[in-house]
């Protein structure tokens, strides 16, 4: 047998033989999404659950649930988008909300580098009265993301979630908990929609 004829059966027998080495693998691409809030009754707190329900379910998402008092720097900088929810107190946000948006400059410093430009942001709110400020409230939350360079989306109402939780249905009903879990849904596709973008 020739040389070059010995040499292809070791090749042949080598390669049934020697262990197969599988391909490295990267780990699964994933988005995160901080849902954070302030609930004095409870009915805040059930929307949050609600957005985190929809976030969930598009997959490669990670949600991240905190009071806003709870938030840390780490919270807020390694996610892919921030939902902010807030009861409505005198037609504006919680005081605890107004001190977490006040927090990302004083506490976190995100500025002067703009760290939340091209976050996604959005907004849920509940409030006592039909007309009682939920509009004005997820607008100023919209505002204060703005102003931190993000970008906006609405879902579940045409400025984010909200909730009436007094008079007919009291709390929270089964089609304000369907506003947030769609709030929730599309924040999660415009966040992957993002970052795909950015990978380009």
């Amino acid at each position: 047998m020739s040389r070059s004829s010995v040499l292809f059966v070791v090749f042949l027998a080598s390669s049934f033989i020697l262990p197969r080495v599988a391909p490295a693998t990267e780990p699964s691409p994933h988005i995160k999404i901080l849902v954070a809030y302030h609930s004095a009754t409870g009915n805040t707190e059930k929307m949050a659950q609600g957005v985190v329900d929809g976030a969930k379910g598009v997959q490669g998402t990670v949600v991240v649930l905190k009071r806003v008092g709870q938030v840390t720097a780490e919270d807020l900088f390694s996610a892919d988008a921030v939902v902010v929810g807030s009861p409505v107190y005198w037609s504006n946000m919680a005081g605890e909300v107004k001190t977490f948006f006040d927090n990302w400059q004083l506490k976190f410093g995100v500025f002067p580098e703009f760290k939340m430009r091209d976050k996604v942001g959005a907004a849920f709110a509940t409030g006592g009265q039909v007309a009682g400020g939920k509009e004005v409230t997820l607008l100023t939350m919209l505002a204060a993301m703005l102003g931190n360079q993000m970008i906006v989306v609405g879902g579940g109402g045409a400025f984010g979630a909200s909730a009436t939780t007094e008079g007919e249905s009291p709390g929270i009903d089964s089609k304000e908990l369907a506003g947030a879990r769609d709030l929730g849904k599309r924040v999660a596709e415009i966040a992957w929609m993002v970052k795909r973008g950015s990978a380009q």
